[in-house]
C-alpha cells in the first residue's frame, strides 16, 4: 500500500479530494469526447474531402476541444485555491502559518508517488470510505490546542509576574510619599497653631484627605494582583489619578506658601516651612518623574 506521509485521517481526506478531483476529469474527458463524436455525426457524412474541409473542419475541432480544456484546467485552478483556502483559514484559526513549496509540484518522485497512491490505496479504499463528505475541515489534535493554551498561559504569568513587581515598587514609593506627606502636615499644624491661618486648615484636611486615597488605593492593589487583564488596566487608571491628585496638592501646597510667604516673611518660622515645602516638592517633582516612566513602560 502506498504512503503519503499522512495519519489514517489525513489519507482519507485526500482520497476524498482525488475521488472528486477524477470524477471531475472523467466529466470533462465524456465532454471532448462528445466533440469528437458530433463532428464524426455531423461533418463526416460524405465519403470524400478537400483539403480546405478537413483543415476546415480540424480547426472547428480545435477551437472547441481547446476551450473544453481551458475551462477544466482553470476550474481546477480555482478549486484547488478553494482547497488552500480551506486548509489556510483553519490554521490561522490556531495562529499557524502554513508555507508552500511550489517547487515540489513539479517533483517527479513525488507524482509518481502520488499515481501509485491512487492505483492501489485509492482503488482498495473506495468501498470502505462511503461517507457522506464534510463540508468543514476537523479540528486539529488536542495536543496542539493544550501547547498553544499552555504557551499563552506562560506569557500571561510572566507579564502577571512583571506587574507584580511593579506594582510593589510603586507601593513602596507611595508609602514613602506619605510619609513624607505627614511630614508636611505636622508642620502646617505647627505653622496654624502659630499663625492662626484657616487656609492651613484647609490644606491640611486636603492632605489628609489624599492619604486615604492613596491608603484605598493601596488596599485595591493588594485585592487587585489576583484579577485578570482588565483589572490591572484599572490599577494603572487609579495611578494616574494619584498623580493628578499629587499634582494637585503640589499646586495647592505652592499657592499656601506664596499666601503664608506675604504673611510671614519675617518669621523665622516662615524660613523653616519654606525650607520643609522646598524639599518636599522637589520630592514630588522626583515621583512624578518615576511614575512617568512607569506609564511609559506600561
Amino acid at each position: 500500500m502506498a504512503d503519503l506521509g499522512f495519519n489514517e485521517h489525513h489519507q482519507n481526506e485526500v482520497i476524498n479530494y482525488m475521488r472528486f478531483a477524477r470524477s471531475k476529469r472523467l466529466l470533462r474527458l465524456k465532454t471532448i469526447d462528445s466533440c469528437f463524436q458530433d463532428l464524426k455525426d455531423s461533418r463526416l457524412v460524405e465519403e470524400t474531402f478537400t483539403v480546405d474541409e478537413v483543415t476546415d473542419m480540424l480547426d472547428g475541432l480545435q477551437v472547441v476541444v481547446r476551450g473544453e480544456v481551458e475551462m477544466e484546467l482553470i476550474n481546477t485552478a480555482h478549486t484547488n485555491v478553494l482547497l488552500l483556502r480551506q486548509l489556510f483559514s483553519q490554521a490561522e484559526k490556531y495562529y499557524l502559518r502554513l508555507q508552500t513549496d511550489i517547487s515540489e509540484l513539479e517533483n517527479r518522485e513525488l507524482l509518481e508517488q502520488v499515481a501509485e497512491f491512487e492505483k492501489t490505496d485509492f482503488k482498495s479504499n473506495s468501498k470502505v470510505n462511503q461517507e457522506s463528505s464534510k463540508p468543514k475541515l476537523a479540528p486539529l489534535n488536542e495536543g496542539g490546542v493544550s501547547e498553544l493554551l499552555n504557551k499563552e498561559i506562560s506569557k500571561l504569568q510572566e507579564e502577571n509576574d512583571k506587574l507584580r513587581a511593579r506594582l510593589r515598587t510603586l507601593e513602596s514609593q507611595a508609602m514613602s510619599a506619605l510619609d513624607e506627606k505627614s511630614k508636611a502636615e505636622r508642620a502646617l499644624k505647627d505653622l496654624q497653631k502659630i499663625q492662626g491661618d484657616q487656609q492651613c486648615t484647609l490644606r491640611a484636611q486636603e492632605i489628609s484627605n489624599l492619604e486615604d486615597t492613596v491608603a484605598a488605593m493601596q488596599a485595591d492593589f493588594e485585592k487587585s494582583l489576583t484579577a485578570s487583564a482588565v483589572s490591572q488596566k484599572e490599577l494603572q487608571d487609579n495611578l494616574v489619578s494619584a498623580k493628578h491628585d499629587l499634582l494637585r496638592v503640589q499646586e495647592q501646597l505652592s499657592l499656601a506658601e506664596k499666601e503664608l510667604e506675604k504673611k510671614f516673611q519675617q518669621t523665622a518660622a516662615y524660613r523653616n516651612m519654606k525650607e520643609i515645602l522646598s524639599k518636599k516638592n522637589d520630592q514630588i517633582k522626583d515621583l512624578r518623574k518615576r511614575l512617568q516612566r512607569y506609564e511609559s513602560d506600561e
